[in-house]
């Protein structure tokens, strides 16, 4: 199996922590050169010296707030004019603050859109002619297993993850012929700092402890346990790979089995 990504340039946004950290540094292991994008310049070069450098690649940051997409747009077009080029990227960001849809204001979606969509399309436009010269690209969308199953209390993220699953798919049809590949990643449970989040707001509500709360979540999945950032930027790394280019257009779960559909 050839997971060899010597020479290929990682394009890894919201890399200062979590999965999208996980990615980064699976990515460099395997031979890539990686470009962590997010807006914690502080934290994000604390990551750049833990990449591996062992087969000479070089490593380096871009800083930019995805809530604001002419931002990420004006970053990434800079680096490009100064001859950057990426075939790998790595769509990732925060997701939206929990609560109801019915109860969510319009505003509420309208950001989502752009930190999520409109962010990621910027970054898909500015990448593709550099991928198409090298007949060689990887778009990976970190979203979420509600875009298979709504999760509950998490109207605004079902919605845009919807919206960014379908997009993902119609971009997989149409950049295929070039050697693009477009997939979606779906992480289920995963200890991050925003599943804290989560677990705290669900023992607040419930009157329980955090560590009861903990273990309420993980009881709804079939392993028992939540996944590790790095089991999931495992996964992501095979669809960077050449050998997942015939693998386009999917949603791929990371979830321990919680999702209950096919």
């Amino acid at each position: 199996m050839n997971l060899d990504l010597s020479t290929k340039n990682a394009l890894v946004c919201g890399s200062s922590q979590g999965i999208g950290k996980a990615c980064a540094l699976e990515l460099a292991t395997l031979g890539a050169n990686v470009t962590l994008f997010s807006r914690n310049k502080e934290a994000l070069n604390i990551v750049l010296e833990e990449l591996d450098t062992s087969k000479g690649q070089t490593h380096q940051v871009l800083v930019a707030d995805f809530s604001d997409p002419e931002q990420v747009k004006n970053v990434i077009n800079s680096a490009i004019e100064q001859g950057a080029g990426f075939e790998i990227l790595i769509n990732n960001t925060g997701g939206p603050a929990p609560g109801p849809a019915n109860t969510s204001d319009a505003s509420n979606f309208i950001d989502a859109f752009n930190l999520h969509l409109i962010s990621n399309h910027h970054l898909v436009q500015a990448l593709i002619p550099f991928m198409k010269q090298q007949s060689y690209g990887r778009v990976i969308n970190v979203i979420s297993t509600s875009v298979k199953q709504p999760l509950p209390n998490l109207g605004v993220s079902n919605t845009i993850r919807g919206a960014v699953a379908s997009w993902a798919k119609t971009l997989a049809n149409e950049l295929g012929e070039f050697g693009i590949t477009v997939n979606n990643v779906l992480p289920g449970a995963t200890a991050t700092a925003r599943l804290d989040a989560i677990i705290e707001g669900k023992a607040k509500k419930q009157n329980i402890s955090f560590e009861q709360a903990a273990i309420n979540e993980k009881a709804q999945i079939p392993m028992r346990r939540f996944a590790k950032p790095e089991e999931f930027a495992a996964a992501a790394a095979f669809l960077a790979s050449p050998s997942a280019g015939y693998i386009t257009g999917i949603n791929l779960p990371v979830d321990g089995g919680r999702t209950s559909s096919l």
